[in-house]
């Protein structure tokens, strides 16, 4: 565990003061700081944006983010080089916008976390679908044409980046691709780009004497947003397939083409296709975070070692670790370094989750030689000798390197490494809801934090749409009320010892009732549709399903503890911040304690 390297500023004891008492103290406080400025020790230098490390918050700044971004959004630094406005600098703690904030399902109190672990793809660099996923698709479209043997007509196809989203699950044997709620009800169903009947949808998915469990091998989830462009191409080749049958080759069902898809992806991996173009322009294919070096100093200056555990190897790593947390884009004039290195206590590549995280895993765990990216045995972390040798190979450069590098290994050699003591001592955040969260969760008891960039969109769209949610509660509930009252009339009209003139006048209103409950069901119908078009033309909110939750918001609650729209979240609040979470509320509570 590492040692904090100055305690929190008595700025933040105003916060405890009443707002009377803030402004003197915020006073008194300030010229303390300034006092005690030259005794504190600065943070370790690299890069050019330094923060001030006093974790003080003043309380007149209470602007929203958002208003910040134009004129406070920077703030100066030890050196006189502005940085990042973070939860530790002078105006940091003011009221974080919604799509910025940090979601909890499970009380997560930081002062017990000695460890924090990041993945790195999708996670610490967030890819750009529009160019990244397009050259996923494109290179998996190669593969499956000049390897592969289909037709070349592929080539001449186009990636729509915005079409798939989370949460989809592929039937490989049938062709379709569904969006289920958290009972794994089928809500939307479509065979290759076209939208299922509802009578075909209840048909093949609405028995639930045969309902599947949806999961593998049968079915593909696509929960990682690695998955979105061999989602639209399966939906493709089904379309394709459906149109030109005789065009594929013998025996290549939908199944088989689902596999295929998979082996071109893993060919592009494997001879460096994808990586390769990024490596010559990460500019082009990742987005620039300015927030990332902040937040890793401040959570290992509040004391918390930091680890980096990604499938990706040295080469590679290296390369966007020093996108994400050098001045910008490489070029010829600006070679990789090993500076970014500084931020973390271990680094493990080439990790193989999620079987990293199963604490039998046997596989080695080599160290990586930073300038050659040789790998080196270790036994458990400790340097071996070599057949004929006494001492370890270790060169005199790395005696003094703080951050070691590994290659492989599990889940126990992390813990030796960083002396943990206990799995809940380790807060760990990803993206991918199998591979990071899930078995980090279920098999260790690690706590989790999910990384869910489309989450932004989300609720800034659910704030805007508000009074129109509101409208389609009343609408369902003024179409339940009616709906009891036609009950009751047909009731009578059927046990009731009525006169004519009584049936007459009752069949009246109730023909009257149904013509209204058919107008307020349509106009319910239409504006639920055009809800849900906002977030999605096709697939709807991401964490919607109709009114129940999706199946990927119900692994989301599950398996995360918090969950934000980007990693660099956490630098907008404390680092011993207790996070709590909502109340839950049961149906029959909802209109008893409305909030």
């Amino acid at each position: 565990m590492r040692v904090p390297m100055k305690p929190v500023s008595l700025l933040c004891l105003s916060l405890f003061f009443p707002p009377h008492f803030s402004r003197p103290f915020a006073s008194l406080c300030s010229g303390l700081a300034h006092r005690s400025a030259a005794k504190r020790r600065p943070f370790p230098s690299g890069g050019a944006n330094q923060l001030q490390a006093s974790y003080t918050m003043d309380g007149s700044h209470k602007s929203v983010l958002s208003d910040m971004a134009s004129q406070d959004q920077l703030v100066d630094s030890n050196d006189g080089v502005q940085g990042p406005c973070i939860w530790s600098c002078p105006k940091g703690g003011c009221k974080i916008e919604l799509g910025k904030q940090i979601f909890c399902n499970r009380s997560l109190n930081m002062k017990n976390i000695v460890a924090v672990g990041f993945d790195m793809d999708y996670t610490l660099a967030q890819y750009k679908p529009e160019t990244f996923e397009s050259l996923a698709y494109e290179g998996t479209v190669r593969k499956l044409v000049y390897d592969l043997g289909y037709p070349q007509e592929l080539l001449e196809w186009a990636f729509d980046w915005k079409y798939m989203v989370r949460g989809l699950v592929l039937d490989k044997k049938r062709g379709n691709i569904l969006k289920m709620d958290r009972h794994k009800y089928v809500k939307v169903a479509y065979h290759g780009f076209r939208e299922m009947l509802k009578e075909e949808k209840f048909g093949t998915y609405g028995n639930t004497l045969i309902r599947d469990a949806f999961d593998e091998p049968e079915y593909a989830l696509i929960d990682t947003l690695f998955s979105l462009a061999e989602a639209y191409l399966f939906a493709q080749l089904v379309d394709f397939k459906d149109n030109n049958p005789g065009k594929f080759p013998e025996g290549a069902d939908y199944a088989r083409m689902y596999k295929d898809i998979r082996a071109a992806v893993d060919l592009c991996h494997r001879d460096g296709t994808l990586k390769q173009m990024v490596a010559k322009d990460p500019k082009r294919y990742i987005n620039e975070d300015t927030l990332i070096v902040p937040m890793l100093k401040m959570l290992r200056n509040s004391g918390r070692s930091t680890f980096l555990v990604t499938n990706s190897l040295w080469d590679y790593t290296n390369i966007v670790m020093n996108f994400l947390c050098g001045s910008g884009a490489l070029d010829g004039r600006r070679k990789c370094n090993f500076d970014w290195l500084q931020y973390f206590d271990v680094v493990i590549t080439g990790s193989a989750k999620p079987s990293f995280f199963h604490e039998d895993n046997r596989a080695n765990l080599f160290e990586v030689e930073r300038d050659s990216g040789m790998l080196l045995n270790t036994d458990n972390g400790t340097p071996m000798p070599q057949v004929g040798s006494t001492s370890p190979r270790i060169s005199l450069k790395g005696l003094n390197e703080d951050c070691r590098v590994f290659q492989g290994g599990s889940v126990a050699h992390l813990h030796k490494l960083l002396s943990i003591e206990s799995s809940s001592q380790v807060l760990y955040v990803g993206d991918h809801i199998y591979g990071d969260i899930l078995r980090s969760k279920k098999v260790l008891g690690w706590r989790t934090m999910l990384v869910v960039p489309e989450l932004e969109r989300e609720v800034e769209l659910l704030w805007e749409i508000r009074d129109t949610r509101k409208h389609l509660r009343l609408l369902r509930n003024e179409r339940d009320q009616i709906e009891d009252q036609i009950h009751h009339l047909k009731w009578s009209l059927k046990f009731e010892k009525l006169n004519s003139g009584q049936m007459q006048k009752m069949s009246e209103a109730l023909y009257e009732l149904e013509c209204r409950r058919d107008t307020i069901r349509t106009s319910h119908q239409q504006a639920q549709r055009e809800c849900h078009q906002k977030f999605h033309k096709v697939w709807g909110q991401l964490m919607k399903t109709g009114y129940q939750n999706s199946r990927f918001a119900h692994q989301v609650e599950r398996f995360a503890c918090l969950y934000t729209s980007q990693v660099s979240n956490l630098s907008l609040y404390s680092p011993d911040k207790y996070y709590r979470p909502s109340e839950d509320f049961m149906p029959h509570e909802f209109h008893i304690l409305p909030l």
